[in-house]
């Protein structure tokens, strides 16, 4: 059984833990940089823009999480959640932790009338592929996912910022 809740600034640990294990999972475990306070920040500081809700068993052991937040779709005119992060502890997996963070996610964008939850999965990742398929989700085929980050970012931010200045003063 699973009771799926909001989570909590004590939740913060429990989350931080398991973005760890989903890093090494997906092979990149030296990429997380988040940090405790950081966390806390965007779920709970001033205004968050980020959500997370947790599953845990009956005993109220925390078995996984959702990281979440909202997007917009310019064709539909409303917003969507867009999932960043669905991870259920390897020993609770088959116990319907996943399906039912996903469920809240589902019921929590019909309630507000939001049109769409979407997620990105790694192509090698056939058991959560499956998983995902079985739920009626589907995979954008035609779609590709395009990231702008690191250096390349630090320089065309840079000289988009360069570019403003001289707008602004020139």
């Amino acid at each position: 059984m699973s009771v799926i809740r909001p989570a909590t600034i004590e939740d913060v640990p429990a989350i931080l833990r398991m973005i760890h294990d989903l890093a090494i999972y997906e092979k990149e475990p030296d990429a997380v940089k988040n940090t405790p306070a950081m966390l806390t920040e965007v779920l709970f500081g001033e205004n968050p823009r980020v959500y997370a809700t947790i599953a845990e068993n009956s005993a109220g052991t925390v078995q996984g999480f959702a990281l979440w937040f909202l997007n917009y779709s310019t064709w539909e005119g409303v917003h969507g959640i867009y999932l960043e992060d669905l991870y259920v502890v390897p020993d609770a997996r088959g116990e319907g932790h996943g399906k039912a963070l996903l469920q809240y996610l589902a019921a929590t964008a019909v309630e507000r009338g939001y049109a769409r939850v979407e997620w990105s999965v790694l192509n090698w990742n056939e058991p959560s592929i499956n998983f995902y398929k079985n739920l009626g989700a589907f995979p954008m085929e035609e779609w590709s996912t395009f990231r702008l980050t690191g250096d390349a970012l630090q320089a065309y931010g840079t000289n988009v910022g360069e570019a403003k200045e001289a707008l602004t003063h020139g």
